[in-house]
């Protein structure tokens, strides 16, 4: 879906100017995304299979929920519309822990120019994976994992992407130290 979004500087500022999202990516615009990493008490993690559709890394397991934040959108309430979309989890902003924000630059083979603020957040998933509907435009699966998946990507095929080992580590240390 082509949605209108923020456009930020290089820093992660709002600059004031919105776009579509297909046009941020065609010109390699900054801007702000979410990524939600949901948890469960006995050290699994959510994991949702790509879409075979999406653009880009299709296929691969990602994730828990990620999207872009629509114009004007505060993150908070950009991250419970994207996991209710995605995996129909109704989730109250409170039980949303921010961990941080992540400048992310990527360019894909086919075009895509993603440059990125990942505003990133963990949650305590506390329904059964099997009450979850996923969204078929954007998840082909949901699976959980368990946690020290997140730290051993290089050892995998197809979960996650290894070279943002330091990305994930950085989640799994939060992730921890939330169930200690």
């Amino acid at each position: 879906m082509d949605e209108i979004i923020d456009i930020l500087d290089e820093f992660g500022n709002y600059t004031g100017k919105t776009c579509l999202k297909s046009i941020a990516h065609k010109y390699g615009y900054f801007h702000p995304t979410i990524h939600v990493w949901l948890y469960t008490s006995d050290y699994k993690i959510l994991l949702q299979k790509r879409a075979l559709t999406k653009k880009v890394f299709p296929g691969l397991w990602d994730i828990s929920v990620a999207g872009h934040i629509a114009a004007g959108e505060n993150t908070i309430i950009g991250a419970v519309r994207e996991i209710q979309e995605e995996i129909d989890y109704t989730i109250n902003p409170d039980d949303l822990y921010k961990i941080g924000v992540r400048k992310h630059q990527i360019n894909h083979n086919n075009g895509i120019i993603d440059n990125e603020y990942h505003h990133i957040f963990i949650a305590e998933l506390k329904t059964p994976i099997e009450d979850l509907i996923i969204q078929k435009e954007e998840v082909d699966e949901i699976k959980l994992f368990d946690l020290q998946t997140i730290i051993t990507t290089k050892n995998l095929k197809n979960i996650l992407l290894p070279q943002y080992h330091d990305y994930y580590s950085f989640v799994y240390d939060k992730i921890v130290e939330k169930l200690k």
